[in-house]
């Protein structure tokens, strides 16, 4: 009798036994595909690289953007339009005639449609700080990541017909928050549904080696504590200089505490929104850690776990830290 009562409690405990189950573990996905494509502008001419993808489209391209004033883009979107299904959505500048049909919707609300992403052909996805303008290309420091990816694009592709159907600042979690691609971790996030600033400062307090940061705008307090509970880790920041000045800024709140965080010089914006961490992961997109970035502005944050993507990103982090004061 009691030999039974063990096999009993023993089946409950591996396969489940008088209404007792293991729970089910979450399958990893994986695809294979090429690796991501990393640029950095000015010195890649990201203008170029969005030309080349979009003019490669056979069937869709779908794209998101803050801004946009390139001639090159423009008119590759609307070349596109003749053989294939090509629409865009803007935040706030009327661009109609530069895309046949309806092709273009403009969001006009107080809040953001901040996002920076191109999906082409539902597979390949190109997305980061960098807007399709003069300034971001020619100027302004920014990043982006080309990615041809099944899993990432139909996350992409869910956010922008949501975009589409008009809905800003809302809509379902991601389908996808995490694959392996090649090997690779990859992990994305939209906002605010997605809760980002509760993604990012969860990964900063789980550094041990190093937290490098570049960013246009940072007043989350939540990130910022994130980086100061972890002081055993090695933190560096460059900060945009025309925003570290704001009173929001976390910038004179983590040089208070002794962090050496330094104020960009050069001529024109540092517009990345970028944390490296522990040498190996890379958060990128178009968020900045800001409340409206949190939970107002349409944002989309992707997290690359790869050591050969974090070196590229260290490379531009000390370009502009040795440049900073």
């Amino acid at each position: 009798m009691r030999l039974s009562i063990f096999l009993c409690a023993l089946a409950a405990l591996l396969a489940g036994c008088a209404g007792y189950a293991v729970k089910d573990v979450p399958e990893v996905l994986r695809e294979q595909g090429p690796d991501p494509g990393v640029f950095f502008c000015k010195q890649d001419n990201c203008s170029w690289h969005l030309e080349e993808l979009i003019l490669s489209a056979q069937s869709s391209v779908h794209c998101a953007f803050y801004d946009l004033d390139l001639q090159n883009i423009i008119a590759a979107l609307g070349e596109q339009s003749r053989h294939a299904e090509v629409r865009v959505v803007l935040d706030d500048e009327p661009y109609e005639g530069m895309v046949s049909g309806d092709g273009v919707l403009v969001e006009d609300r107080s809040s953001r449609m901040h996002n920076k992403f191109c999906v082409v052909d539902g597979m390949y996805v190109w997305t980061g700080s960098f807007n399709p303008t003069t300034a971001d290309n020619d100027v302004n420091d920014n990043n982006a990541v080309l990615m041809s990816s099944y899993y990432l694009a139909k996350n992409y592709e869910q956010e922008f017909g949501e975009l589409w159907m008009g809905e800003f600042s809302a809509g379902s979690r991601v389908p996808y928050p995490s694959f392996v691609h090649n090997g690779m971790l990859v992990e994305n996030a939209f906002c605010p549904e997605d809760r980002c600033e509760e993604k990012v400062a969860s990964l900063l307090g789980n550094a041990s080696v190093s937290v490098y940061v570049m960013v246009f705008s940072f007043t989350s307090e939540k990130i910022a504590d994130a980086m100061l509970f972890r002081r055993d880790a090695e933190m560096r920041g460059v900060f945009d200089s025309s925003q570290a000045g704001s009173s929001y800024s976390q910038y004179k709140r983590l040089l208070g505490f002794g962090l050496p965080v330094r104020k960009d010089r050069g001529k024109g914006k540092l517009h990345h929104k970028v944390f490296i961490i522990d040498n190996e992961t890379v958060i990128t997109g178009s968020y900045n850690p800001t409340a409206s970035g949190s939970g107002e502005n349409d944002e989309n944050v992707l997290i690359l776990h790869d050591q050969g993507i974090a070196r590229r990103y260290a490379g531009e982090f000390f370009r502009l830290w040795e440049a900073a004061s």
